[in-house]
């Protein structure tokens, strides 16, 4: 049975029993580039619960990981944390056993100044690879944020200000909902507007089905006072991540960081989910699923540059796979995307994308049409391989929305994907091609 879903204030602080805070410690003051030259912007994040929490996480799939996330993986399988210390403006990706050890000396301070088990703090970060952490500005930061934690509106804001890079908008949701008469509450913070193309899985390893992709990088936080046991918990993740996170695109690039973390710590005194056969399972994987897609959605949103967002959705594939191939050819084709941001219907690119991706494709089975986003009219360009007989000036009407959806049939099978997609626009080639005369205009 699907909940009820009612919007809540307060982000990664909505649940009973977490609290958090952000703080400016000048971690980006070491070359760390134009997308995190924001002046003293907070960059330094705590999240922490009162009590110990069941937790589930996905991280890159990149073959090259940053240190934050090979210390993850393991204490996550674990199923146990309480904290998690995030910083922006240094990646600490490609740093070698300097970086094991600053993130491994992250996660123990933050241990020793919260009172903490050893091995129950988890870290994360985000910005310029190939940097080494400035430790002293870290280590003064974690116990000054400590100290300002707190489970208002206001401290989330700050907490989702220290996580940013290159966004230019804080992305924040949290709902309530019911389980077993006890109101549970799912909210979550996440940050990424480039190098984004997720493709995560709970141990960084690559199944096939992931994308083959390879700075800025996605992290999300999710927090939840439901009672749900940690294998459960992952379950419900992984899913919720493949429909979301694992769907969207803004250039085709996988981060070296990406990681999405949800903390359970059963404040609301439910009953305990402890199986996919509970009768509590479906309503809370729902919202979790509702949660990850919005933040997921917010990241293209505001993708580098972004003016477009574009739902492509492919059906009629041969497989699920094939379907998420012919999807990933056209969103990340730079002559499609480009297309998308002059406002210009133009098929003949897309369906060319679809003939080289890895999907089997028919010429002359092929539909390609428009509609106003989640709408079952729809304006078709293309039928059965041949145009149709809409005119280029109601094409150009329907791509000329901020938001819209393109629709593939292949009429080879039952395969179905979503791909969630951004325009390429001048924008995004200036932000980040930089100046190497002026190391303060690279970005991360």
């Amino acid at each position: 049975m699907k909940p009820k879903l009612a919007p809540a204030e307060g982000a990664v602080v909505a649940a009973k029993g977490f609290r958090t805070a952000g703080v400016f410690c000048d971690i980006k003051r070491l070359g760390t580039g134009k997308g995190s030259d924001k002046g003293q912007k907070r960059d330094l994040a705590l999240i922490v619960s009162d009590v110990p929490c069941a937790v589930a996480g996905l991280f890159t799939t990149n073959q090259i990981c940053a240190a934050p996330v090979k210390v993850c993986i393991p204490r996550t399988a674990k199923g146990r944390t309480q904290a998690v210390v995030i910083n922006s403006g240094n990646a600490n990706a490609c740093t070698g056993r300097q970086g094991m050890k600053d993130a491994l000396a992250m996660t123990r301070l933050t241990e020793a100044t919260l009172g903490l088990p050893p091995g129950y703090a988890l870290v994360a970060s985000t910005g310029r690879i190939g940097v080494t952490l400035p430790m002293e500005q870290v280590e003064a930061g974690i116990p000054a944020c400590a100290a300002l934690l707190g489970s208002t509106p206001t401290h989330a804001e700050h907490a989702t200000e220290a996580i940013m890079t290159s966004d230019t908008r804080p992305k924040q949701i949290a709902v309530r909902f019911k389980l077993g008469g006890k109101t549970v509450h799912l909210g979550g913070m996440c940050k990424g507007a480039g190098m984004i193309q997720p493709g995560m899985s709970p141990n960084g390893a690559r199944p096939a089905s992931l994308p083959a992709g390879l700075h800025a990088t996605m992290l999300a936080f999710i927090t939840t006072d439901a009672a749900i046991e940690a294998r459960t918990l992952q379950r419900a993740l992984t899913e919720a991540v493949a429909l979301s996170f694992n769907r969207i695109t803004v250039d085709g690039d996988m981060s070296t960081n990406d990681t999405v973390l949800v903390l359970a710590n059963g404040q609301a005194g439910n009953p305990r989910i402890s199986s996919l056969r509970h009768k509590d399972f479906i309503a809370f994987s729902t919202a979790l699923q509702h949660v990850c897609l919005a933040l997921a959605r917010m990241i293209v949103r505001d993708g580098e540059g972004v003016h477009r967002v574009v739902s492509v959705r492919v059906s009629g594939a041969r497989s699920i796979a094939e379907a998420d191939a012919a999807a990933r050819a056209v969103g990340n084709s730079a002559l499609v995307k480009t297309s998308w941001h002059g406002g210009d219907p133009n098929w003949g690119r897309i369906i060319d994308a679809l003939g080289y991706s890895p999907a089997t494709v028919v010429e002359d089975k092929v539909d390609i049409g428009y509609s106003t986003p989640g709408s079952k009219k729809i304006l078709w360009s293309l039928r059965r391989g041949q145009p149709t007989r809409a005119t280029f000036d109601s094409l150009c009407k329907a791509v000329a929305p901020d938001e819209f959806d393109l629709h593939i049939r292949l009429n080879l099978g039952k395969g179905e994907a979503v791909l969630h997609a951004a325009d390429l626009t001048e924008a995004y080639v200036d932000f980040n091609k930089g100046n190497v005369a002026d190391p303060t205009t690279l970005g991360g």
